[in-house]
């Protein structure tokens, strides 16, 4: 297949005999130094109960060693998997999620919808059916899905509820808004319309590229749902329940709620004041907040991620950013 694709993309392996044209979903995978958990990933793809002709896209972003590029290769090669193995040059969060997006659209001219899972998620099997069905039911442009926890560590399954890893819903059904790729079906009529690169680079390293082109399509017009039956299974390292991991994660929950809020009030008068005054006001509100949520669950940490955001919102008006997977060995 030659693919007239950007200078940063490089396509390193593909499945034999690969007809493009009767593809209908495309499966985006992004990978970074999991080689271990990408296998258990495309495992889980494979199990898919669908009779939907889907094809997978895998992402990797680790150029130098490439050690996900080394574990799928053979398995696209020798058809094992139906699809494309490609490298985004560029790191980043935002570099791997536009190199496959734009990858899909070149090699597939017939897909209707695009799923997206991370390399540390086991997709349910029957997540593609499910979220494909979900879009066709409501009419929707985008789907969401949850992103289940599961801890490497039993002991920490109490974490399960806390807001960093507990899903944002919990029933299917039409939404107003959806904050995370790492369980998404994207129409394609989508990513025809919006600008690319799709995801912006600001967020490459800090996260939340996904939630902003979320919002910039729902401005757009673009409808969404969720679909509660659909579930992707992601396994939660010991690392992201240590206190420094998850107030990381909620002051850089707030700065990316500021900076979509203000692209949102870009054109409004005074939308760079309300921006503030809301930042102000919720940072004033979070002890409050903060002691209603240990009420509700008892757990001081959930409290306190309420006060983290406000405190995020409000650093980000003088420049702060959390780029936490800058150096993902902390992540």
């Amino acid at each position: 297949m030659n693919l007239d694709l950007q200078a940063n993309i490089s396509v390193v392996a593909q499945s034999p005999d690969l007809e493009p044209q009767s593809i209908d979903v495309v499966v985006t995978l992004p990978t970074f130094k999991r080689p271990e958990h990408l296998l258990k990933t495309l495992a889980s793809l494979k199990a898919q109960v669908t009779r939907r002709r889907f094809a997978i896209i895998v992402m990797e972003n680790e150029a130098e060693k490439g050690e996900g590029a080394e574990a799928a290769k053979p398995l696209f090669e020798s058809g094992e998997y139906t699809g494309l193995l490609i490298v985004a040059h560029d790191r980043g969060n935002c570099n791997a999620y536009n190199a496959g997006w734009l990858t899909a659209l070149k090699a597939f001219p017939d897909f209707s919808a695009l799923l997206v899972i991370d390399d540390d998620e086991i997709a349910d099997v029957d997540w593609l059916e499910k979220m494909c069905t979900a879009r066709e039911t409501y009419g929707v442009d985008f789907v969401g899905g949850p992103q289940l926890p599961v801890f490497a560590q039993p002991e920490h399954a109490v974490w399960s509820k806390h807001p960093v890893f507990s899903p944002h819903y919990t029933q299917t059904g039409r939404v107003p808004i959806i904050y995370s790729s790492g369980n998404l079906l994207i129409g394609r009529n989508v990513l025809e319309a919006m600008p690319f690169p799709f995801l912006d680079l600001t967020f490459n390293f800090m996260g939340g590229g996904d939630s902003d082109f979320i919002s910039r399509s729902v401005v757009k017009g673009f409808t969404i749902a969720w679909c509660a039956e659909a579930p992707v299974y992601e396994t939660i390292p010991a690392r992201r329940v240590e206190a420094d991991w998850i107030r990381a994660r909620a002051l850089r929950n707030g700065v990316i709620s500021t900076l979509i809020e203000k692209r949102k009030r870009a054109g409004e008068p005074f939308g760079a004041a309300k921006t503030v005054g809301k930042s102000l006001a919720l940072l004033a509100f979070s002890p409050f907040r903060a002691a209603v949520k240990v009420a509700q669950t008892g757990s001081l940490s959930i409290g306190i991620y309420q006060i983290y955001i406000g405190l995020g919102r409000v650093l980000a008006e003088f420049g702060y950013s959390n780029e936490q997977y800058r150096q993902p060995e902390k992540n």
